[in-house]
């Protein structure tokens, strides 16, 4: 799975849940609310004031070792 900044993050955790903790680690704690599952990872990012390019390369790391 290749993960960009239009990425949706409901479509990333339904890929694999366990990228929930790099959601978490930057704020975003309301995973489980179906407004932020329709999100793309830069719109997230902007709400929560972090960087959105940081997030898509520590998913793609994720993805990329679990090939």
């Amino acid at each position: 799975m290749q993960i960009t900044k239009e990425s949706i993050i409901g479509d990333i955790l339904d890929a694999d849940f366990g990228v929930a903790n790099y959601f978490l680690e930057i704020g975003m704690h309301c995973l489980g609310c179906p407004a932020s599952r329709g999100e793309s990872i830069e719109e997230a990012c902007a709400v929560h004031g972090t960087d959105p390019e940081a997030l898509v390369a520590k998913l793609n790391a994720h993805f990329a070792a679990k090939q």
